[in-house]
């Protein structure tokens, strides 16, 4: 650990991956040398950026914590916009995708030596609205499917495998997408459309290949099918980038329209729906502690 850490803010989801999170809490107290100050903070699913960014206003800290999964990072992450604070990941959500993305350390213990070391990335965000990402957020049949599992008290993996059988048979995809992007327009029918600065799902599929968090691109993802063995596959991690299953476009910025509404999430947290989304990237957003 950097000896100029001198005060460590933990951000906490105390829901997250349906985890107690008190171990979590005691084994960084007990990390941290006796000239190192924590300051523990619980988000509660409301306000939770403006009230982070008190909390970082009021003690000031070095570092920033966050144990929870990608929701949480990105909540951690815009409350830092601008403020130049390093965040270290202890990977606590039912899925991790952004922590795999980096190969951060899965155990709490190897990944709070990370998340404490000097060895830092530089990442790029997508502005989505008023609101940003870091990971990938979509409209359509994977927001669908995170809308009904947050609705649910299953939490995992299998939790969302068995919570996406009731969308997949109810859903109302495939939709009539618009695409503006690289001074062109593209009119495609699909069950996704997902806008990707990194390279897996939350699940761990690869989904993005060519993904990179810090090239100042983005990757918009068409989707065009998705049926029950393809879903399956997508959670275990094989999907195949074929032509006539997904077709990508990299660019800085995109606008996508629907004719009716359609599902959104951002970093695996439900967004309600959308008629129209706009993506941009923004270059440089935040900082990651990756390691020594």
């Amino acid at each position: 650990m950097e000896t100029k850490i001198k005060k460590v803010l933990l951000v906490i989801n105390p829901i997250s991956g349906d985890t107690e999170k008190r171990p979590i809490i005691d084994m960084v107290s007990d990390f941290l040398h006796s000239g190192t100050e924590l300051k523990v903070h619980e988000t509660t699913g409301k306000n939770d950026i403006k009230k982070i960014r008190s909390a970082l206003e009021a003690f000031r800290p070095d570092r920033i914590l966050v144990a929870g999964g990608d929701g949480t990072i990105k909540v951690a992450a815009e409350a830092c916009e601008g403020k130049g604070i390093t965040i270290g990941i202890l990977p606590a959500g039912s899925a991790n995708g952004l922590a795999t993305d980096l190969e951060l350390p899965m155990d709490h213990e190897n990944a709070l030596v990370a998340a404490l070391g000097s060895k830092i990335v530089k990442m790029d965000a997508l502005r989505i609205g008023n609101s940003i990402g870091l990971h990938i957020s979509d409209l359509g049949i994977n927001a669908e499917l995170i809308k009904k599992y947050s609705e649910s008290s299953m939490r995992g993996h299998f939790g969302y495998f068995l919570s996406s059988i009731p969308t997949l048979v109810n859903t109302e995809s495939p939709y009539d997408f618009t695409i503006h992007a690289n001074g062109s327009t593209k009119e495609i029918e699909a069950v996704m459309v997902a806008f990707a600065n990194s390279k897996k799902f939350g699940t761990g599929a690869l989904v993005n290949p060519d993904g990179k968090i810090d090239d100042g691109k983005f990757e918009v993802l068409i989707f065009k099918k998705l049926d029950v063995v393809e879903i399956y596959k997508m959670l275990k991690g094989n999907i195949e980038m074929d032509s006539d299953f997904v077709e990508v476009i990299q660019t800085t910025d995109v606008r996508v329209t629907t004719a009716r509404p359609v599902c959104f999430q951002i970093d695996g947290e439900p967004f309600g729906t959308r008629t129209e989304v706009s993506v941009s990237i923004i270059p440089n957003f935040t900082q990651i502690a990756i390691g020594l």
